[in-house]
């Protein structure tokens, strides 16, 4: 530690004494010139505790369809509890706790879409989101226990892929919920990366753990020449055959089965992605899967990893989440784009570059070449 590093942490250390204090926390709130700043620190810390609370309110909205019945307008109290099946009472709670939170505005004597209400009631896939939570923030209910590995989260059973064993042998009702949520979830993700980056100027497209390929078709739709590969287990790669189809791309897609750590992957493709597939695996099998990915690529193919990632600008908080989440799943872990690289580095990748894109608490997107 340099003698700077050793000054900056005594003046933090200072710093987080002075903070702790009750004494300077009553003095900087009545102070005028502190007070703003103390203020915006008690309401950081009031929206910590709180937010699992924000979090049910939102739960409960998206259960109930609330941000789809006022779609086209305001609502009275007494329609909307006739609607949502709630006493008048309970109706009342819960869309005052909804208007608090922007997700709806007190309008015209009655109530209406607030900003962040009518974002989800325009996002399907956001909606699809929130109405899986409730399994993850049941595993949430004992934190520390998760994290000292006393109990197994309920999310990993739903994770079929969570202990890692002859995942090939999966049967489709047991990929079934999964797959499902992925498909909902994944056009936010796709629109976000390939507004990121051209597939047009590729000749070949390989998803690897491609789901029931939302991605392909989104992306074959952008890219009318772009030839199609997609690879997932036998169970997920059926219902892309389906989903595909109905999108009229099958004629130019090819599918194949197997599981992404052991099996060859299919060769010539100039360009494959990795959706939200690293970030499930620890270390050991991230690198054995882009290893694995490395000998299906000529040199100068490129590879495109996208997901969330830590220390991105804009996206914070993931950190949070996708630790907690990895960890109730059984396994994965969230990580910076210099871990990732470390890792692509290892597997005989180069020339990294991290996408500038809209919305990197969605997702982020980095792309490496081959060599």
């Amino acid at each position: 530690m340099t003698l700077l590093d050793q000054w900056l942490e005594r003046l933090r250390s200072r710093r987080d004494r002075l903070i702790a204090d009750p004494r300077f926390q009553r003095w900087a709130l009545k102070n005028r010139i502190t007070r703003p700043l103390a203020r915006r620190g008690a309401r950081a810390g009031f929206d910590l505790a709180a937010g699992f609370v924000y979090s049910q309110v939102l739960v409960a909205c998206t259960q109930l369809k609330l941000f789809q019945m006022l779609r086209d307008g305001p609502l009275s109290l007494d329609a909307l509890a006739t609607r949502l099946a709630l006493s008048k009472p309970a109706t009342r709670r819960l869309l005052e706790a909804a208007a608090s939170l922007n997700l709806v505005e007190r309008r015209d004597g009655g109530y209406g879409l607030g900003l962040l209400g009518a974002a989800f009631a325009g996002n399907r896939a956001a909606l699809a989101i929130v109405e899986h939570q409730p399994l993850f923030y049941a595993d949430l209910t004992d934190p520390v226990a998760l994290l000292r590995e006393e109990k197994r989260g309920g999310l990993a059973d739903y994770w079929p892929y969570s202990d890692g064993r002859a995942p090939e042998t999966l049967s489709a009702q047991q990929v079934g919920p999964y797959s499902t949520l992925m498909a909902a979830t994944q056009p936010m993700v796709a629109e976000e990366a390939l507004d990121a980056y051209d597939m047009s100027r590729h000749r070949r497209l390989l998803d690897i753990g491609g789901g029931e390929g939302a991605f392909l078709a989104a992306a074959g739709a952008r890219a009318p020449c772009l030839q199609l590969t997609l690879f997932d287990l036998p169970a997920v790669a059926e219902r892309a055959r389906k989903r595909l189809e109905e999108a009229g791309l099958l004629a130019r897609t090819e599918i194949y089965c197997g599981d992404f750590l052991n099996d060859a992957l299919p060769e010539g493709a100039d360009v494959a992605t990795l959706i939200r597939i690293v970030h499930d695996h620890d270390d050991a099998s991230a690198l054995k899967l882009l290893r694995n990915v490395r000998k299906a690529l000529a040199p100068g193919a490129t590879l495109l990893i996208i997901e969330g990632m830590s220390g991105v600008k804009g996206a914070e908080p993931l950190d949070a989440y996708y630790g907690f989440y990895t960890l109730a799943m059984g396994r994965g872990e969230p990580r910076r784009v210099e871990a990732i690289e470390a890792l692509l580095r290892e597997a005989e990748f180069g020339q990294f570059r991290l996408l500038d894109n809209a919305l990197p608490t969605l997702t982020s997107i980095l792309a490496a070449k081959a060599v």
